[in-house]
């Protein structure tokens, strides 16, 4: 069982539904060593081969192994710019699938079923796609271009859909489900009856290694047409976890947060405008935060002309700054944020109108009136009226589903699990997690965060998986 439909889950059915990597004859690698080890063993699949021995000495921009292998056999020089073809060819081997199931709470595609449709994505096109079907080619199909090398958020959405159709995974996904709880629990007492709760056809795909003592009991509802709650529950010898990071937005803590307008999305600001709750004549909207979201926010503020108040903690000068990472002439909308930064704080005015930031500041209260209290570096105290508030600090992933809400399993273990601080502890080459055998994670989760690496992490799953269920041929 899966617990998230957004990338991770769907790579990771489709590895498990018979579809096979090979390294494809005749291909050549640029990594030369890389080339000589596929080379040794061009008729074992992928899967089957020793992934710690194929990714020794690969570099990128991934702390993951298995992420950069997997990575550099569909995009073998994509960081140097270039568009080498995928080294690898998929063949369908049926008998070697898994029965799997894929709970999500939305249509296939998890996050990017919600972001709005407009915003165009941080990374490459190219990078969002899944295993063998480029998404350009399928971007062609509508008869649609990249804007800039990159794609929106609708179509990044409509292509995961059409992913699950086209190779045929439907059937193992159940949208519109919500896990409550994951345990495990003795396998004695488990019937087979019990499995046929979110099986179509009814038939039971399950049997248990005879070994198994205990097994994983997952418990949820799913929505049914009339909105209804039904309840259900599966078990499972294995469960993976990708249901990815953007659950729970950050809160900063200060009095006054839970006050209505105060919002911790950005869909907020999205909606006042549309019901026209804000406009050119408004209060400024505070928007803290100096992340992409915050950046987002910014633009869109920016387009509608309505004025910005923007606050977030670091220098502008700061390297660890996002915008101090990205390219000017592909990120040319986040460079131009980054220039609104530097150039319109309160302490001098700039070329641009709507617009003031607070770098080195941070929030004390948010007032009913309205009224925002800061405070600076030096701690100086200013305070701003505002029409609303978005906090835009980051987010962190939900897994009250899990005993002590997953704390357990983080590599700090006192301190709640984050993508980029506390990720999960997992094997670098199974993504078992170490402190719970038959428990998997993948993307954020694992640390890993954007769908280019998201994707070896399925395919040390599906590895892990294979060779426990002696679906490895020798």
């Amino acid at each position: 069982v899966f617990l998230g439909n957004g990338p991770s889950g769907i790579c990771l059915s489709y590895l498990l539904s018979g579809y096979t990597p090979y390294f494809k004859r005749d291909a050549l690698h640029p990594h030369p060593i890389l080339q000589r080890k596929l080379e040794e063993a061009p008729d074992v699949s992928i899967l089957d081969q020793d992934l710690e021995y194929l990714s020794e000495g690969l570099e990128g921009r991934s702390h993951s192994p298995v992420a950069l292998l997997f990575d550099t056999l569909q995009r073998p020089d994509t960081d140097l710019g270039g568009t080498a073809e995928s080294v690898l060819t998929w063949w369908h081997e049926p008998d070697r699938a898994i029965p799997h199931l894929v709970l999500g709470r939305s249509a296939p595609g998890g996050a990017w079923q919600s972001i709005e449709g407009s915003m165009v994505t941080l990374s490459r096109g190219e990078w969002m796609g899944l295993p063998d079907l480029l998404f350009k080619d399928w971007l062609k199909q509508k008869r649609r271009g990249l804007r800039n090398n990159r794609a929106t958020a609708e179509d990044i959405a409509q292509y995961y859909q059409h992913y699950v159709m086209k190779k045929g995974l439907q059937k193992n996904f159940r949208c519109g489900t919500v896990v409550t709880s994951v345990r495990k629990v003795s396998a004695e007492g488990v019937s087979s009856h019990t499995q046929k709760d979110l099986q179509e056809n009814g038939d039971s795909l399950w049997s248990f290694n005879e070994k198994s003592t205990e097994v994983f009991q997952v418990d949820g509802f799913f929505k049914n047409v009339k909105g209804d709650k039904e309840p259900f529950s599966v078990y499972a010898e294995n469960v993976v976890l990708a249901t990815g990071t953007y659950d729970s937005p950050t809160w900063l803590g200060v009095k006054g947060e839970n006050l209505s307008y105060v919002h911790h999305k950005l869909s907020a600001l999205e909606e006042a405008v549309k019901n026209n709750s804000i406009g050119i004549m408004s209060d400024p909207v505070l928007i803290v935060g100096a992340g992409l979201t915050a950046a987002d926010a910014v633009l869109f503020a920016h387009h509608c002309n309505i004025p910005v108040l923007h606050v977030f903690r670091r220098r502008v000068s700061d390297p660890g700054l996002i915008f101090n990472q990205l390219p000017k002439t592909m990120y040319p909308e986040y460079h131009k944020v980054h220039q609104m930064m530097k150039e319109q704080s309160a302490a001098c005015a700039g070329p641009y109108e709507c617009y003031v930031s607070l770098p080195e500041h941070h929030v004390l209260s948010f007032g009913k009136d309205k009224k925002c209290v800061f405070q600076d570096k030096n701690g100086c105290q200013k305070v701003y009226k505002i029409s609303m508030a978005l906090v835009l600090t980051g987010s962190n992933p939900n897994l009250s589903f899990l005993p002590n809400n997953g704390i357990d399993l983080a590599m700090d273990s006192d301190q709640p699990v984050n993508s980029k601080r506390n990720p999960i502890d997992v094997d670098p080459f199974t993504y078992e997690c170490t402190q719970e055998k038959g428990l998997y994670a993948l993307g954020p989760l694992a640390g890993d965060n954007f769908v280019r690496f998201v994707q070896g992490g399925a395919l040390a799953v599906a590895s892990s998986l294979l060779k426990k269920a002696n679906k490895n041929p020798p």
